[in-house]
């Protein structure tokens, strides 16, 4: 009987279940978007392109390991843990000879894999650029479609793609920036490929001598393509491959088939499948708790709307199971229907998502998005779940009064909050406090930021649960201004006061809004802001050549340092390590003349002599902290092609922000990366010494800017509101779910009151006095909850601030924030004026006479 009754209220109230069906469909689709995003992390397929006819990849570990032993208990746990390294890690080349070895291979193709990057203007958007040696063109297979193999190192053969867009053919000139110095070469040939051209690189081949020149790797080579006999099976050669190299100086090397081969072709695709899925699980957990707290709220108007009803069936003898059972019910089925509807909704908004971060950089398109079925399976049980979780929790107070009772508690709110509501709230904001406690000790930016996040939306669910109470004592406050509105504002302050947990369920998502807008706005600021400072103070050099291309060769700084009034030049060259599985940034910089150019502070030790080896290094203070360093301590890290060194540290310095956590020496780093091209370099002159001076002396080196100090640290605040962009865009989808929520939830504020809106007009107000009364009500409601939600964001951005700073001092932008009030402003407004004009359409008498 409940399931039918269930059934004939969902259909006689669909204006009812509109704004619960509302906010379950978006939580639906946000889930679904998100999940797609982790799934795709997890399972997205990256295709090969270079080696698509090599059945078989020889290619090193890209992964630092790490082995945990515990004993418990009399029991031994063993751990095995691995960290993928930041560029290319390298073969022996001896490595050849043991695969050659191996029963069933036909041939082994010893393969290089460099930067490339032609000098050439070319229309559509830039591709990676690689160089290889001709002997490996076979891997893809390239062939010559005209022209001829290059025979010395002043020959080039391009791929057919390149020279349609560049406009060249066989006998054309090509300037190469690769590891060195850019190199004009002849175009000897045009390469094809039977599977067409390649899509997402280019592809340069040299002969043999100069592209072991260009690599700059004696002795290694980046992968080995095997070619079985006719008749192997690849995979079982794949496992012969396997067990031979075991017990060979590349007994950790990583061998390959099928979709294997993309992740070792494409490094930034799989670090790019680790980010996603860290973003995905950060961003779907954050949504999660978002949608929760949000269709709470909505259920609970929803079912306050309907105390009248619900009282009724109390007052005819339906017993409180019933009820439950009933509303329950409900909530199923809408929930499935919103479910399904926000699953299929969800699968366009991950595409375009994922189209996003790929416009954005934050993921190369070689990843592939997987569409799977798991995520729209968990986006309608979240769904069924939130709305019978939140359809019991509001309906248990209305199904548990008396009979007797029941017509007089449908009258009028309580007085007071139920004190379990009052009592979790208070767990919650104790929760919330302990959250932001905790974030002020955070150091890392990989730690902080999810706790961040759960601290605004925990902080959110707090007011949602003490909403009555505050807006009972904001109201408190607002009596005097709100009665200069007149007879609205008299109207106005009544209803906050008596109908305070309506109200509360409107201003908890916009406190939500607020907050985590402003959160998400003003959380790379705050950290890059004291990134700049830093750097500002310890650049001490007053100019600095830009790369605009793939870097500044080492050429072009020695052409700055032998220009007179030239003190020093500085090369930075910039990777990332690791010591046992952390991720460090780290910087190498050239030695002679360091301390003219740079100050880090040093706090302890000294840069005397920095550099003039390769077997020291200085860190911040947080690293210091962090590891346990100090002067003369010995450090174990991982460079960025997996090659470990040990170094000594000799300086500690506190202007990690600004300059990363270690300091190499410059000639160590730059044999372990892929671009060894300096990313800048300070340039220390005597007055007088001017731009255009020093913009002469590297003309001839095509893609390096002179730049001043101040102009660079205006290209670093660029490269900053480009970080705030990619959170805004990453975190996007949860803010318009919260924007949604406001003007769904205020609508339905709005909506439900045509009864006391005519009884108010029967008794003497005007049409304008209710909407003034309206109007009242919604911007205090603004108020309110642009106070509660700027407290929650200016306590977890202080909190933020303190830990990765060491100073309470988040950077607010006040055009932002205001924009962030207004938006929030024009939305509450709007979700109220509309809906308050439709309700005052309809004739009182008509309303007001059951």
């Amino acid at each position: 009987m409940m399931l039918r009754y269930a059934l004939q209220t969902v259909r006689d109230r669909k204006a009812g279940f509109l704004g619960a069906f509302v906010a379950l469909l978006c939580a639906a689709a946000l889930v679904t978007a998100c999940g797609t995003l982790l799934e795709t992390g997890l399972r997205g397929k990256i295709g090969t392109e270079r080696y698509a006819a090599t059945p078989v990849l020889v290619s090193a570990d890209q992964n630092v390991h790490e082995t945990t032993v515990k004993e418990k208990k009399g029991k031994t746990k063993t751990k095995h843990k691995a960290k993928p390294v930041a560029e290319r890690a390298w073969l022996p080349a001896a490595t050849l000879d043991a695969v050659r070895a191996v029963p069933g291979v036909e041939r082994a193709v010893p393969e290089l894999t460099f930067q490339a990057v032609p000098l050439v203007k070319a229309p559509g958007e830039p591709r990676p650029s690689y160089g290889h040696a001709w002997t490996s063109a076979e891997l893809t297979p390239f062939t010559l479609a005209g022209g001829r193999a290059p025979r010395d190192a002043g020959e080039v053969v391009i791929d057919r793609a390149l020279a349609a867009r560049a406009g060249l053919t066989a006998g054309s000139e090509l300037t190469v920036q690769s590891t060195g110095e850019p190199k004009t070469y002849r175009v000897s040939g045009i390469a094809t490929t039977p599977r067409g051209d390649l899509v997402r690189q280019s592809a340069l081949f040299f002969s043999d001598a100069e592209a072991q020149r260009l690599a700059a790797r004696d002795g290694q080579v980046s992968a080995i393509g095997v070619l079985p006999r006719p008749g192997t099976d690849p995979g079982e050669l794949a496992g012969r491959v396997e067990q031979a190299l075991k017990g060979t100086t590349a007994a950790t090397a990583q061998v390959g088939t099928g979709d294997e081969r993309g992740p070792v072709e494409f490094l930034d695709a799989a670090g790019a499948r680790t980010k996603l899925v860290s973003m995905g699980g950060a961003m779907g957990g954050t949504s999660l708790l978002v949608a929760i707290l949000v269709v709470v709220g909505t259920f609970a108007l929803s079912v306050q709307q309907r105390h009248r009803e619900l009282a009724l069936l109390r007052a005819i003898a339906a017993t409180p199971r019933q009820l439950r059972r009933m509303i329950g019910r409900e909530a199923l089925l809408v929930g499935l229907a919103a479910g399904v509807t926000g699953a299929f909704a969800g699968l366009p908004l991950a595409a375009w998502l994922y189209g996003r971060f790929i416009d954005s950089g934050v993921v190369p398109p070689v990843l592939e998005r997987t569409a799977g079925i798991f995520p729209m399976f968990a986006a309608v049980a979240a769904s069924l779940l939130g709305a019978w979780a939140a359809a019991r929790i509001t309906g248990r107070r209305i199904a548990r009064i008396r009979p007797a009772e029941a017509l007089a508690e449908a009258a009028l709110e309580p007085r007071r909050p139920a004190w379990i509501r009052t009592v979790l709230g208070m767990l919650l904001l104790a929760g919330g406090a302990v959250l932001v406690v905790v974030l002020a000790s955070l150091r890392t930016e990989p730690a902080s930021t999810p706790v961040t996040f759960l601290a605004v939306v925990v902080l959110a669910g707090a007011v949602s649960l003490l909403g009555p109470l505050l807006v009972r004592g904001a109201t408190a406050l607002l009596a005097g201004p709100l009665r200069l509105a007149g007879a609205g504002g008299h109207l106005a302050t009544a209803n906050l006061r008596g109908n305070s947990t309506r109200m509360a369920s409107a201003v908890t998502p916009l406190a939500l809004l607020v907050g985590m807008t402003s959160t998400v706005l003003f959380i790379t600021p705050t950290l890059g802001d004291a990134a700049r400072a830093q750097a500002r103070d310890g650049v001490k050099a007053g100019w600095v050549l830009a790369a605009q291309g793939p870097g500044v060769s080492g050429e072009a700084a020695e052409r700055i340092r032998r220009t007179p009034g030239v003190t020093a030049a500085t090369e930075i060259v910039q990777s990332t390590v690791r010591v046992g599985l952390a991720k460090y940034d780290a910087q190498g910089v050239t030695p002679t003349g360091l301390t003219r150019t740079w100050d880090p502070a040093v706090t302890a030790g000294s840069l005397d002599g920095f550099g003039e080896g390769t077997g020291t290094a200085a860190v911040s203070e947080l690293a210091a902290d962090q590891l346990g360093l100090k002067p003369g301590s010995a450090l174990r890290l991982t460079l960025g092609d997996g090659t470990p060194v040990t170094l000594t540290v000799s300086a500690v310095y506190a202007r990690g922000l600004g300059f990363g956590d270690l300091t190499l020496p410059h000639a160590l780093v730059a044999a372990h990366v892929d671009n060894p091209l300096a990313a800048g370099v300070l340039v220390a002159a005597e007055p007088g010494t001017g731009r255009e001076q020093l913009a002469a002396a590297v003309r001839a080196h095509p893609g390096v800017a002179v730049l001043s100090a101040r102009d660079a640290d205006e290209v670093r605040a660029e490269r900053q509101a480009a970080g705030a962009e990619i959170n805004l865009l990453a975190m996007g989808l949860v803010l318009a779910f919260t924007a949604i929520a406001v003007m769904n939830t205020l609508a339905m504020s709005t909506a439900e009151r045509v009864r006391e809106f005519a009884m108010l007009r029967l008794a003497g107000a005007k049409r304008r006095q209710v909407l003034r009364m309206l109007r009242a009500e919604a911007l205090a409601v603004v108020l309110i909850g642009a106070v509660l939600g700027s407290g929650i964001a200016l306590a977890v951005l202080t909190a933020f601030s303190v830990g990765m700073t060491g100073a309470a001092a988040p950077a607010v932008l006040p055009v932002a924030y205001a924009v962030v009030v207004g938006v929030a402003g024009l939305l509450a407004l709007a979700a109220t004026a509309l809906p308050g004009r439709v309700a005052l359409r309809v004739p009182p008498v008509d309303v007001a006479t059951p």
